[in-house]
């Protein structure tokens, strides 16, 4: 194993790890600290709490992802604004809308879905311990990098597209949903 790729393992397990344990004492029950959470979103899973970000929810169902985002998780996902897809270049959504390109659009969609339920708060934590950058693994197989910019956490792609959240920690039944300005491209 690569140096970069045991530094992305280890940096997606030590994350999971904070989100998965819970806070405090080893007594600590991180079956509590879900039920709290699907408690308070009451029956509304990640596919329900979309809400205006009609792109990504027509681009989840064309996928045939809905589904899963509607399933037991628990997922984190960056869900790109419609003003986000709007900033793709001209044509990119159409084509990945195509019942051809449906591979290329789910591995588009996972690559802003992340393993576990991963707060705003344990991301700047991940972001801190790291130096000032955290490697958070997507459900796609890639790698998406955190930082701050200020008081914000912006996550990068491969490629170098900078994504700000702009909306955070809506907690849902399956996981939680951060909202994001930028579409986030695998590379």
């Amino acid at each position: 194993m690569t140096s970069t790729k045991l530094m992305i393992a280890v940096a997606a397990a030590g994350l999971l790890a904070t989100t998965g344990c819970g806070e405090g004492a080893a007594g600590n029950n991180a079956a509590t600290a879900t039920d709290a959470a699907a408690k308070a979103a009451g029956d509304s899973t990640i596919a329900e709490g979309i809400g205006d970000a009609d792109t990504f929810a027509a681009a989840a169902k064309q996928a045939g992802l809905d589904g899963t985002l509607a399933g037991p998780g628990p997922y984190t996902v960056l869900v790109p604004t419609n003003a986000a897809f709007d900033k793709l270049p001209a044509g990119t959504l159409d084509a990945l809308m195509k019942d051809e390109a449906k591979a290329e659009l789910t591995g588009v969609l996972t690559y802003h879905v992340l393993p576990g339920e991963i707060l705003a708060a344990d991301i700047g934590k991940a972001i801190e311990a790291g130096n000032g950058k955290a490697l958070l693994a997507t459900m796609a197989g890639g790698t998406l990098t955190a930082t701050k910019e200020g008081d914000a956490i912006v996550v990068s792609d491969g490629a170098g597209s900078k994504a700000r959240i702009s909306g955070g920690d809506e907690r849902r039944s399956n996981g939680v949903i951060h909202r994001i300005d930028t579409v986030l491209m695998p590379s």
